[in-house]
Formats: structure tokens, C-alpha cells, sequence
């Protein structure tokens, strides 16, 4: 949505639609919004994604039929052939409407339905999308943590926002966070870069989260609640790995064959990370 064109939809409520807009031709929008796209799609050489946004299925003023979508997507294949889109243009019945799916601000579990789709998310560092000066409900490190590991862990993308100030800057629970991210990534990226969900014959160890990278043949477990008890139990690994480390500082954990499963010896203290993790290298 254009805010400053003046044939913009404006959209309340079903019943002040036709109010709201008195005077207003949503054609007139729909051609300046199709030469937009034609003209960002023309004029900069290949583009490798389009992500729209805006459509409310059944909404006055929001749906396909307004936007022309159909004509659109059209539009959009044949000036990029090779382009992925979103979800967002309201086509979830059209076979060539959209590419990936975009959960937003919505739960982990609820993230974890997406596995096996193609998909990313977008999220929040706080509860708004824009700056707000009395947000209360910033997200802890753990909880970004659990993002970005979830997202990872079932074939997702994670998009973080966050909204700058008026003087155009990060407000500093922003930076906060971005540095504590960035301290973790340091250490832990291998476990999240290329990797994707672990194939269902590796069973997830209780309360953590796998991801997997098949080029590199290795698994990582991010420990959710350290095993203060001196000891990880890999459930069924056995015969599956011959290396198991700490990633944050390749430091090699022992293993032991108990049944069917793989013991770790772990530290008694947990190390300095919020969610360690551990590689695993597999036969």
C-alpha cells in the first residue's frame, strides 16, 4: 500500500468500506500499483525475490480481486522467470501464486506445523513493529534463541525486525540484543547456517532441538536444559556417530554405547552459552 497515493484503498471496517472510499477508484490504484511492480522488476537487473504483502483474504479493499493478483503474478513470472514470491497476493488456489509460506508473529510450536514446507517468518524483537518508547514486552535472548533455533530445526528462514528511533538508530535494548545474537553466532553458526531439519531416523533428545547439515554429515544438538546430571543420552544413536564435540570451542566429549543408545559425558557446569550446542559427526 502506497500511503500517499490518493487512490489508496482505505480500509476500517467492512461496513465504513464503501464509506471511507466514496470517490476513490481502487482501477486507478490497481494500474499504478501493476507499473510499480513492472517498473522494479524491468529496470534492476535479476531479482532473486519479491516479498508482497497486504492481503486479507475476504477483506474489503484486501483481496485478490482488488489487486488484480492473478494479472499480477502473471506479470511478475514473465519479467523474472526465475523469481520466488510469497504468500501474500491472496493465490493460495492458484498453482503458480506463490512460492513460501510466512508464519508471523506467531508461536515456536507454532512454527514447528511448517516442517517440511518451504517457509520463513518474520518476528519482533519487542511486541511492535515500529519504535515504541514504553514497549514493555522486549523478547529475552532465550526467546530469540529459540527463533532462530526453531526456524532453523524445521527448514525455516527467520526475519528479525526491529523499528528505529527518531533519530534514526537501534534503541539500545535493540543493540542488546543484536549483541547477544551476534556473540552466540560467533560460536554456534555451524549449527544453523545450511542446515535444515534432521532426517526422522535421528531422534530428538528430550527438551532440545536438532538442526542438520547432510553436505557436512553432522547433527547438532542445542541444549534447551543442560543435563546437569553429567550426562546426555542420545536415544538410538548407536552406530550413527564416531565424534561427538562442544561447538562453541571443539572441545571432545566421550561417548559410550549403552543399548541401543549413545552416552555423553558432559561438564558438571553448563558452559557460557544461553543454549549450547553439541556436534555431532556422523558414520
Amino acid at each position: 500500500i502506497d500511503k500517499y497515493h490518493p487512490q489508496r484503498p482505505l480500509t476500517d471496517s467492512d461496513t465504513a468500506y464503501e464509506r471511507l472510499n466514496k470517490g476513490r477508484d481502487m482501477a486507478k490504484y490497481r494500474k499504478y500499483l501493476y507499473n510499480q511492480v513492472t517498473e522494479l522488476l524491468s529496470n534492476y537487473g535479476k531479482i532473486d525475490i519479491l516479498w508482497l504483502d497486504f492481503s486479507f483474504p475476504g477483506k474489503y479493499g484486501k483481496g485478490k480481486e482488488d489487486w488484480a493478483s492473478v494479472k499480477l503474478i502473471k506479470q511478475i513470472r514473465k519479467l523474472q522467470p526465475g523469481i520466488i514470491v510469497d504468500n501474500r497476493l491472496d493465490l493460495n488456489a492458484y498453482a503458480d501464486g506463490e512460492d513460501f509460506d510466512t508464519p508471523e508473529q506467531v508461536s515456536t510450536k507454532e512454527l514447528e506445523k511448517y516442517k517440511g514446507k518451504i517457509w520463513e517468518t518474520c518476528q519482533t524483537f519487542s511486541g511492535s513493529w515500529g519504535y515504541y518508547r514504553d514497549e514493555n514486552s522486549w523478547k529475552s535472548h532465550r526467546q530469540l534463541l529459540d527463533l532462530l533455533i526453531t526456524a532453523a530445526s524445521n527448514g525455516g528462514n527467520l526475519i528479525l525486525n526491529v523499528g528505529p528511533t527518531a533519530r534514526g538508530e537501534f534503541d539500545y535494548r535493540a543493540n542488546n540484543a543484536l549483541d547477544s545474537l551476534s556473540q552466540w553466532m560467533h560460536a554456534n553458526s555451524k549449527s544453523i547456517y545450511y542446515c535444515s531439519f534432521a532426517p526422522e531416523t535421528y531422534q530428538v533428545p528430550a527438551n532440545d532441538k536438532l538442526t542438520y547439515n547432510a553436505a557436512a554429515k553432522s547433527l547438532y544438538v542445542h541444549l534447551f536444559e543442560y543435563p546437569t546430571a553429567g550426562t546426555l543420552i542420545l536415544p538410538g544413536y548407536k552406530g550413527k556417530i564416531k565424534y561427538a564435540q562442544f561447538l562453541h570451542d571443539n572441545s571432545e566429549l566421550t561417548m559410550k554405547e549403552q543399548g541401543n543408545d549413545i552416552i555423553l559425558t558432559m561438564p558438571v557446569k553448563k558452559p557460557g552459552y544461553e543454549i549450547p550446542v553439541v556436534e555431532l559427526s556422523l558414520n
